[in-house]
């Protein structure tokens, strides 16, 4: 014979306490992370992936990490081409609470959700984690209620994404860990850049090329020159690729300040710090170094 129709177990005020106590749970016991929604630029949608993506937001919300022995996956793992960290998490979030801090400024009703590829950063472990499932069905409807994101998320791999979500210990992930072109530049009456700013250079006029960069780190010399690094670099007009060059009369304009500068030297190889993002970069030192080597008399 069919359940009883004197008793529920959809009492709102049951799931309302149910859902009270995992909140004030993951508040005592849980960790402060920031959730940060993905933002794709251009879906290739083939391949299903951007290769462009961006964060723009990082929203503030307590999480509780469900490994209580550390992070799984395969650990730390040194092979031939360096040191790679496999570590992942998974991360338990109110519904109530995401929609209330996360969910409330989406405004795709289709994505009213935690999103595979959207990442979690912990600050304790100064990590970020890319969420690659979410179970929304565990605990499986208790008092006919699914209270729980469960997020499994790996240890996220930089790949040159940019971040601008306005919180400092998330957006220098992108000035230590991005590609950049370093750069000497001169100005004229202190007219500096400012760092964050978009700087274009123009190729051609007919057609139209430039190329664009976002300024990362800003080194001020003097009242008429400086030393910066470019990273984000794009190109206008063309789907060749297109660097940036040495030029007394082509510069470099900002889109913010609108002033414009001269690029008087380019950073290379030969240089003895290639790397802007690595002030311990010694590539000329090495290649003098190792010249000494072989013997090729």
């Amino acid at each position: 014979m069919p359940r009883s129709v004197y008793f529920s177990q959809a009492v709102k005020s049951e799931q309302n306490l149910y859902e009270d106590l995992i909140i004030e749970s993951l508040k005592i016991f849980g960790q402060d992370v920031y959730y940060i929604p993905r933002a794709l630029v251009s879906r290739d949608d083939i391949l299903g992936e951007d290769r462009a993506s961006k964060f723009d937001d990082a929203y503030l919300i307590e999480a509780y990490i469900e490994n209580t022995d550390g992070f799984e996956g395969a650990g730390d793992l040194y092979q031939k081409f360096g040191l790679e960290i496999r570590d992942e998490a998974t991360f338990i979030m109110s519904r109530r609470q995401w929609n209330n801090l996360v969910g409330v400024w989406n405004n795709s009703v289709e994505t009213n959700k935690p999103q595979e590829g959207d990442l979690i950063f912990l600050p304790m472990s100064n990590s970020f984690f890319e969420i690659s499932f979410v179970e929304d069905e565990q605990p499986f409807y208790q008092l006919s209620n699914l209270p729980v994101y469960k997020m499994q998320c790996s240890l996220f791999e930089y790949n040159d994404e940019d971040f601008d979500t306005g919180v400092d210990a998330i957006d220098v992930t992108q000035v230590q860990a991005s590609y950049q072109v370093g750069m000497d530049i001169t100005l004229t009456g202190g007219n500096h850049f400012t760092l964050g700013e978009r700087v274009t250079q123009v190729i051609s006029t007919d057609p139209a090329v430039s190329v664009y960069g976002e300024i990362q780190t800003l080194t001020k010399t003097s009242n008429i020159a400086a030393s910066i690094s470019v990273s984000n670099i794009g190109v206008t007009g063309s789907t060749d690729a297109k660097d940036f060059f040495v030029s007394p009369t082509v510069g470099l304009t900002g889109a913010e300040s609108g002033h414009t500068c001269f690029i008087s030297d380019i950073k290379n190889v030969a240089d003895a710090e290639a790397f802007p993002s690595d002030s311990q970069a010694e590539n000329y030192a090495f290649e003098i170094e190792a010249d000494g080597f072989l013997d090729f008399t």
